[in-house]
C-alpha cells in the first residue's frame, strides 16, 4: 500500500504558501474566484489534471511558482481568498440552525456510501453521491453541527470508454490518495487511528482519513491497512464492486464500522442518518453502544435509536435496494448477537418484511424502516410510491397511512451554477441571491435582467459546451484508433448556434435513453429543419452489469456515426461531474423521460433549469411538483400503462409533437435584433421558480426542522436518566 504519510507538501514561496490550506478544503470547489486562481497557475496542466489543485501545485513548474510569487495581483487574490476561506470558516451558525447548534458540535452524523465533492476525488457513482456531496456544503453552508461517514475506495467507480462498436468498457483507475485532498487521522500520540469491525473469518481492521467539506468532516474508512488479509483489503477496494458477499461485507464497514469510527473520534451523534439503507446496519451497531454503555435492554435500545434515526430512501427500482441471502446476514451478524443478548433469528427479523418467514430475504430498507422513526422519499411523487412499496412493514395501515414522508432534493447551487451566470446574478440581483436564497423578493429580480445580457450568456455557455465536446469526441476518436481526418472531423461537429438539447444520466433501462430514436425518420426531421437546426449530446454510464443498458447506449452510439445524424448527435464517454456541468451550463433543452412513477427525483433538470435551460420531462419526480407551462413542457399528462411498449410509443409520440410545434419554433422565434424574447420569458420564469424552491438549502432547513431537530429531542428523551 502507498502510504499517505510518505506525501510531503510540496513548499511553495511564502507569498502563495497559502495556497495550500485553500486546497485542501473543498470550500475551494463552489467559489468560482477559487477555480479561476487555480487555473491561472497553469491552465493546460489545470485541465489535464481534472481541475485537481493537489495534483497542480504538486507538478507545476518552480520557474512558474515563482513567477506568480512576484505577481502583486496573483499575491494579492490568494490572501482575498484566504481571508475569506477563514471567515466562512469563523461564520456563526445561520439562525435558523442555532437550535440544533446548541445542542452539540457533531449532533448528526449522515453516512452515505458515496460522495460526488468533486470530479477529483472519484468516490461517487450517479446520483446519490451527487445528493450526499451537495447535502454536505449546504449543511457547511448552514452551519449545521453534521459529521459525515463514508468509505475511502481505492478504485472508485469505473472509468467507462466505448470499443468501435460501442459497447461500453470499464476501467478501474486506482485512487493515489496522495493527489486527493484526504488527511490521515491521528490519536493523541500521532498515531493512525484505526477500528476493527468483526466478520466471520475474525477482525478487520480500518483507519480513518478525513476530508474537509468546508466547515463539515467527512470521515472515510480504508480497509487496505496491515494487518488485513489480501480478501479483507478488498472492503474498500471498489465501489459497487464484487458479489452480493462483498457488497454486505462493505456495508458492515459502513454501518458497523462507521459507528465505531465515531466512537473512536470521541463523537456520540444525537442523530444518525442512513443516505440509503446501505449503512442500516450501524443503526445495530448503535443499539449495541446503548445496550453495553447505558446497560439497556434491547427493545428500550431499539426504541432509542428508532429515536434518533433518520432514513432516506431514493430508488422505487428493486435493484436499487439491498436484499441479502439470510444466511449471508446471519453469518455477519453472529458475532453482534451475543452481546446483545438476543438471538440472530430476532435480529434477522428486523430486516425481513415479514418477521418470521423462514424464507424471507434481509432487506437493508427494511431494517432502516424500523430502526428509524423519521423516513422520507426524495419528491411528493416518490413519497406515494415508497408508501405503497413499504406497505407490508405496516399491514394494518392503508398506503396513505404508512410513516414514510417526502423532502424533495435540491441542489447546492454554487457548486453546479456557471461563473457566468454568477457574474450575472452580482450585477442584478446584488449579493442578496447567495446570502438569502429563499427570499421570494430576491429571485422575483431575474426578470429585471436586460434580454440582451441573458442571451448573450446562454450563447456564449452553448459556444463553450460545443468547444469542449468537439475537444473531447476527438480525443475518443483517436483513442478508438481512428483516422486523422476521423479525429480532425470531430472539430467540426455541432453548431454553436443551434438549439442544444442535453441528455445525460445513467443508462438503466428504466431511464429509456433511446427513446428519442423510435422514430428515426420522426427525428430525422426534427434535426435538419431548415434554418433551424437541432442537436443533441448525449452521456451517461451504465452499471458494468447491465446489458441492456449498454446496449441502449450502443443504439445511440449506432445512430451518432450514421447520416443525418453524423455532426448533429454525439455521445461523450465517461460521464462524470466534469462534463455535467459543461452540459448542464451549455445546453437549450433538458430531456427527461423515464417510465414514470420510477425517477425518485431526478436533480439533474433542478441544476439545467438553473442555469437558464428548459426542461422537457415525464411528470415524474421533482417535475412533477415543479412543472407549470410558463417554466417548461410536460411529455403526457402523467398516464402510465402496463403494457411498456404502448407506454413508449405514446410518450415517444408526445416527446416529439412537443419538439416539433412547440419548442423548436419558439426558441427560433427572434425579434429584430435576433434575440428570442418569448423563449427568455420563459427562462427567466423557469430560473425564478427553480432557484427559490429546489435548492439545497431549502432542503437541509426541511431536514432540519421536521426530522433532525425533533429527533435529538426525543434521542435525548429517550436516554435521558441514564448518562
Amino acid at each position: 500500500m502507498e502510504s499517505y504519510e510518505r506525501r510531503v507538501l510540496r513548499p511553495l514561496p511564502p507569498p502563495i504558501a497559502e495556497l495550500w490550506e485553500i486546497a485542501l478544503n473543498l470550500w475551494w470547489t463552489w467559489q468560482p474566484e477559487a477555480i479561476d486562481t487555480f487555473s491561472r497557475i497553469d491552465a493546460q496542466l489545470w485541465e489535464e489534471s481534472g481541475e485537481n489543485p493537489i495534483r497542480v501545485l504538486s507538478s507545476v513548474d518552480s520557474k512558474r511558482l515563482e513567477e506568480l510569487a512576484e505577481d502583486d495581483g496573483f499575491v494579492e487574490r490568494v490572501r482575498q481568498l484566504k481571508r475569506r476561506l477563514d471567515s466562512y470558516l469563523a461564520q456563526p451558525p445561520k439562525p435558523q440552525v442555532e437550535e440544533i447548534a446548541s445542542l452539540g458540535k457533531h449532533v448528526i452524523a449522515y453516512f452515505s456510501p458515496e460522495y460526488g465533492l468533486h470530479e477529483s476525488i472519484p468516490l461517487y457513482a450517479g446520483g446519490l453521491g451527487i445528493l450526499a456531496g451537495d447535502h454536505l456544503k449546504a449543511a457547511s453552508d448552514l452551519g449545521l453541527p453534521l459529521v459525515a461517514v463514508g468509505l475511502l475506495y481505492r478504485q472508485g467507480y469505473f472509468r467507462q470508454y466505448l470499443n468501435v462498436e460501442g459497447w461500453q468498457q470499464e476501467d478501474y483507475p486506482r485512487n493515489d490518495f496522495r493527489q486527493m485532498p484526504v488527511e490521515p487521522v491521528v490519536g493523541a500520540g500521532g498515531e493512525a487511528l484505526s477500528i476493527a469491525v468483526e466478520y466471520p473469518d475474525g477482525p478487520v481492521h480500518a483507519r480513518l482519513w478525513k476530508i474537509r467539506v468546508g466547515r463539515i468532516p467527512l470521515f472515510l474508512l480504508d480497509t487496505d491497512v496491515e494487518p488485513n488479509s489480501p480478501a479483507d483489503r478488498e472492503i474498500t477496494g471498489q465501489l459497487y464492486g464484487g458479489d452480493q458477499a462483498m457488497r454486505l461485507r462493505q456495508e458492515v464497514m459502513l454501518g458497523i464500522g462507521g459507528m465505531r469510527a465515531l466512537a473512536a473520534l470521541g463523537i456520540e451523534p444525537k442523530v444518525c442518518h442512513m443516505n440509503e439503507g446501505h449503512s442500516a446496519l450501524g443503526a445495530l451497531e448503535r443499539v449495541r453502544l446503548l445496550a453495553e454503555n447505558l446497560k439497556m435492554g434491547f427493545g428500550p435500545a431499539c426504541e432509542a435509536v428508532a429515536a434518533g434515526g433518520v432514513f432516506t430512501t431514493h430508488t422505487p427500482v428493486p435493484a436499487g435496494n439491498d436484499v441479502f441471502d439470510t444466511w449471508l446476514v446471519e453469518r455477519h451478524l453472529a458475532p453482534l448477537a451475543p452481546r446483545l443478548m438476543v438471538s440472530t433469528t430476532t435480529l434477522l427479523d428486523l430486516g425481513k418484511v415479514q418477521p418470521g418467514d423462514p424464507a424471507g430475504r434481509f432487506a437493508m430498507p427494511a431494517l432502516a424502516l424500523r430502526l428509524a422513526s423519521q423516513r422520507n422519499a426524495v419528491s411528493r411523487l416518490h413519497g406515494q410510491v415508497a408508501r405503497k412499496m413499504w406497505q407490508e412493514l405496516w399491514p394494518g395501515l392503508s398506503p396513505e397511512e404508512v410513516p414514510i414522508a417526502h423532502v424533495t432534493n435540491g441542489i447546492h447551487r454554487s457548486s453546479w451554477l456557471s461563473p457566468k451566470l454568477w457574474e450575472l446574478y452580482d450585477r442584478h440581483l446584488g449579493r442578496e441571491w447567495r446570502e438569502r436564497p429563499g427570499d421570494r423578493g430576491v429571485w422575483a429580480r431575474v426578470q429585471t435582467i436586460p434580454d440582451e445580457e441573458l442571451w448573450g450568456v446562454r450563447e456564449n455557455l452553448r459556444r463553450r459546451l460545443v468547444e469542449r465536446a468537439r475537444a473531447r469526441v476527438a480525443r475518443q476518436r483517436e483513442r478508438a484508433g481512428m483516422t486523422r481526418a476521423q479525429v480532425e472531423a470531430a472539430r467540426e461537429l455541432l453548431d454553436p448556434r443551434a438549439l442544444t438539447i442535453g441528455f445525460a444520466r445513467r443508462f438503466a433501462t428504466y431511464k429509456r435513453g433511446a427513446l428519442l430514436f423510435r422514430d428515426a425518420e420522426r427525428l430525422r426531421a426534427l434535426l435538419t429543419r431548415p434554418q433551424q437546426p437541432v442537436q443533441i449530446i448525449f452521456a451517461g454510464k451504465a452499471h458494468p452489469a447491465d446489458h441492456d443498458g449498454k446496449e441502449i447506449i450502443q443504439t445511440v452510439v449506432w445512430h451518432t456515426s450514421m447520416p443525418p445524424f453524423d455532426g448533429t448527435i454525439v455521445f461523450l464517454e465517461d460521464y462524470g461531474m466534469d462534463i455535467a456541468r459543461w452540459l448542464l451550463h451549455g445546453v437549450d433543452v433538458w430531456i427527461n423521460n423515464p417510465r414514470r412513477p420510477l425517477e425518485a427525483c431526478g436533480t439533474s433538470g433542478m441544476k439545467a433549469a438553473m442555469n437558464g435551460a428548459l426542461n422537457v420531462s415525464v411528470l415524474d419526480g421533482w417535475w412533477e411538483e415543479a412543472y407549470s407551462p410558463e417554466i417548461g413542457w410536460a411529455i403526457g399528462s402523467g398516464e402510465v400503462y402496463d403494457d411498456f411498449e404502448y407506454q413508449d410509443k405514446v410518450d415517444a409520440e408526445a416527446l416529439y409533437g412537443i419538439m416539433e410545434n412547440e419548442v423548436i419554433p419558439l426558441f427560433y422565434e427572434r425579434d429584430d435584433t435576433g434575440i428570442p424574447k418569448r423563449w427568455l420569458a420563459r427562462v427567466k420564469r423557469s430560473l425564478e421558480v427553480v432557484s427559490l424552491h429546489f435548492d439545497t438549502e431549502r432542503m437541509l432547513t426541511e431536514y432540519l426542522e421536521r426530522f433532525y431537530l425533533p429527533a435529538a429531542h426525543r434521542w435525548e428523551e429517550s436516554t435521558l436518566g441514564r448518562r
